[in-house]
């Protein structure tokens, strides 16, 4: 089996999901490298941090440059999990490095910036990914599985919700290594990179690619205390979106997402209404799906009257997509196995020289979609992407 050794660039949350992906996939999958945890980065400032997420996670040695870390003949792969605004740079020196990629969303802080990257990995032609996670929760897989059968035939509606609660309060302050996502320098934008873009990639990957938007964004709360001078600042990122949309096939779509949602902690909702069916997907309950069958995909002919209804189908069969590779019917996985079904993919995918999506260019695709819903917000019209 060939060695994979590993360059992490980022040491918080992301950094963990992604660690432990690299530690568990080999247990549950079959692949063709075995990850080795050679290097994390993170900034000198955060040494303390840094040492503990190294010493929890097995990597061999630490870096507080990410340049040097990338230029290291025996970093074979190159994982960002880094604000946003260091996307681009980092990316850019991996691919000019010969480096394999992984990062994660929002691939950029723009579309202008998503360009020169696609053109960097392009350019390289490295093996590439981009972490779009719930593409991977067996239940959306098994969603897009049902439409590509053919069983939700013509599509109508399509409708996504994305809701939150952790910044609703006037306490939480904004920048730091916690609530760099409060600040638009660092972030580029709110709920629209953050939350919406997962909304956008599943409903294109899903329902084909959106055509035109009308937006409407909110800030709540205008002015919050920067947490690491205590100064106030102002507040330019969206707390709220929703947005209107028309899809290419022809279907239409409403988009929601907010950090104002009393109540709600990560509740990712969508739904698809066709000709022949409708599904509908609710991360809070991730091993279900709701699947409405109205005609026979094959035949067109309308199922018996007393067997039409909602069905609340429990993903955890060998069938489903990637149950095969944990325990028995019945039995969940949870928010760590989405990363490491996608990190499967991605190697086994890499190993053949086959593209794994969603890669530069589905990335590149949902960043234009976000600055179309930025741009609609501010010129309030509807927007081509």
């Amino acid at each position: 089996m060939k060695t994979l050794n590993v360059g992490m660039l980022g040491c918080g949350f992301m950094g963990r999901t992604h660690s432990n992906a690299y530690n568990q996939v080999g247990h549950f999958f079959d692949i063709p490298f075995k990850p080795v945890l050679k290097c994390c980065y993170g900034r000198q400032e955060d040494m303390e941090q840094l040492k503990k997420f190294q010493k929890a996670w097995g990597y061999e040695e630490i870096e507080t440059d990410w340049r040097k870390l990338i230029a290291r003949p025996d970093i074979d792969i190159v994982d960002v999990v880094a604000p946003n605004f260091l996307h681009k740079d980092m990316v850019i020196a991996a691919a000019q490095a010969g480096k394999m990629i992984i990062c994660e969303k929002p691939f950029a802080m723009n579309a202008e910036e998503a360009e020169e990257m696609v053109a960097a990995v392009d350019k390289a032609g490295v093996a590439n990914m981009v972490s779009f996670c719930y593409r991977r929760v067996p239940a959306v897989t098994l969603f897009k599985q049902l439409v590509d059968e053919g069983r939700i035939g013509k599509p109508f509606h399509y409708r996504a919700v994305y809701l939150q609660d952790y910044t609703i309060s006037q306490k939480v302050p904004a920048g730091g290594s916690s609530l760099w996502r409060l600040d638009a320098k660092v972030a580029g934008s709110g709920v629209t990179g953050d939350l919406l873009a997962h909304s956008i990639d599943a409903a294109e990957w899903i329902n084909g690619p959106i055509k035109r938007l009308c937006a409407k964004t909110e800030i709540f709360i205008k002015e919050r205390t920067n947490a690491e001078t205590g100064e106030k600042v102002k507040i330019t990122i969206d707390d709220a979106c929703m947005f209107l949309v028309e899809f290419a096939n022809g279907s239409i779509g409403t988009f929601e997402s907010s950090r104002y949602a009393r109540g709600r902690k990560n509740y990712q909702m969508m739904e698809l209404n066709g000709e022949k069916g409708a599904a509908i997907f609710n991360l809070e309950e991730p091993e279900y799906i709701q699947f409405f069958r109205y005609a026979d995909p094959d035949t067109g002919k309308k199922v018996e009257d007393h067997l039409t209804g909602w069905q609340k189908i429990l993903v955890t069969n060998g069938e489903h997509p990637y149950m095969s590779h944990y325990w028995v019917p019945g039995t969940m996985i949870g928010y760590e196995h989405y990363f490491i079904n996608q990190l499967a993919d991605f190697l086994i995918a890499a190993d053949k020289g086959e593209v794994c999506h969603a890669d530069v260019h589905d990335a590149l695709r949902v960043q234009k979609v976000c600055d179309a819903v930025i741009r609609s917000a501010k010129e309030e019209r509807w927007v081509e992407v």
